[in-house]
């Protein structure tokens, strides 16, 4: 027995954040010293080396448990199901509710136990938590609710990933262009009946050198309290990991799924970085001695800029939905899932539609 994906949702804030944006912003360096750069060198360097023209932040009034609810909810319709008869729900986040203005996190109670209540579901047996795992969270829930399906305690889980990372950024630091606001979701169901589903999966955690890549610091603004931390990240160094080690995981995986590189359909990976993650399949590929196909990684982050966990689940969503001209998922597809993220966490697993 496996579990399968029977409903998917996602929600992609309205609000459309250019790159123009940061027109006016005042970007330093780590000593609090302006970049020598100006601005518009600075973002077409970011579009060059990401690929970011756009990203989507949440708008005032709503925090990162509101976008997790839509896409659930999306989900669950998709599905078709009564969300009373769900088992798990497992939210996938990294920063809690930041409510818009403040610079406290929120996560208690759970921000899966605040969607369940929005969902008004009566079942107290449905269980409602949350995981950290940074951007590779989602995988894991998804990964979690399979082991669930699989030992027989559970038999539908919704797995969310939401974040708004607009809301933990240093607007002094040009990393900041990259992070964006969203939701995806899926409900698993166990099946018995065909062969599709997860056929394999993999999760690691790199700690000893590589626990600080991501992390919360200081603002670059020497003049801002101290007191206050941001997202912050060693782009080169998580580069080098990620090439160094993700690709591997992703050939471990994929072979112990059974199905060759020849079989494999699309690779989903967490929208970090085009250009990363464009170097990390062409060095899976390369494991194989095998060509990249063409058109085998759909790509949004152009648009949608890196919204964490939700990345994933809404590419997965707007696949299944028609809404990628050049992306179809057929029946018996097989399709790698992949993520790299805080931690420093990787994790993949092989899906047979």
């Amino acid at each position: 027995m496996t579990s399968k994906i029977i409903g998917v949702g996602n929600y992609i804030p309205s609000e459309t954040i250019t790159n123009l944006f940061f027109d006016k912003h005042l970007f330093l360096n780590e000593d609090g010293a302006a970049l020598k750069d100006n601005n518009a060198s600075i973002t077409e360097k970011l579009k060059k080396i990401t690929g970011i023209e756009e990203r989507r932040y949440a708008n005032n009034e709503q925090v990162t448990s509101d976008l997790g609810l839509i896409a659930a909810q999306s989900a669950i319709e998709n599905a078709g199901i009564d969300p009373e008869t769900l088992d798990y729900i497992i939210f996938a986040h990294n920063f809690g509710d930041v409510r818009s203005g403040t610079i406290q996190s929120d996560m208690v109670p759970s921000l899966a136990s605040r969607v369940k209540h929005l969902l008004k579901i009566k079942n107290n047996f449905c269980v409602a938590y949350d995981l950290l795992f940074g951007c590779p969270g989602w995988i894991e829930g998804v990964i979690q609710a399979n082991a669930f399906i699989k030992s027989g305690i559970a038999k539908r889980c919704l797995v969310i990933g939401a974040e708004t990372l607009s809301r933990v950024v240093d607007i002094h630091d040009r990393d900041s262009m990259i992070y964006a606001d969203g939701a995806g979701a899926v409900v698993l169901e166990a099946n018995e009946n065909d062969d599709s589903g997860i056929k394999s999966h993999l999760s690691a955690s790199f700690t000893l050198n590589e626990k600080d890549y991501l992390y919360f610091g200081k603002s670059y603004n020497n003049e801002s309290c101290p007191d206050i931390k941001y997202i912050k990240m060693d782009g080169r160094k998580i580069y080098e990991f990620a090439l160094t080690n993700v690709p591997e995981a992703m050939k471990n995986c994929l072979d112990n799924s059974g199905y060759s590189i020849n079989e494999l359909n699309k690779i989903i990976i967490h929208q970090a970085n085009e250009k990363m993650d464009e170097a990390i399949v062409n060095r899976f590929y390369q494991l194989y001695n095998s060509p990249v196909p063409k058109d085998i990684m759909p790509m949004v982050i152009s648009k949608l800029g890196n919204s964490s966990v939700a990345t994933i689940p809404s590419l997965l969503t707007m696949i299944l939905n028609g809404e990628l001209e050049q992306h179809k998922i057929e029946k018996n597809d097989i399709v790698l899932f992949a993520s790299v993220g805080a931690g420093m966490n990787i994790n993949a697993f092989v899906y047979k539609f």
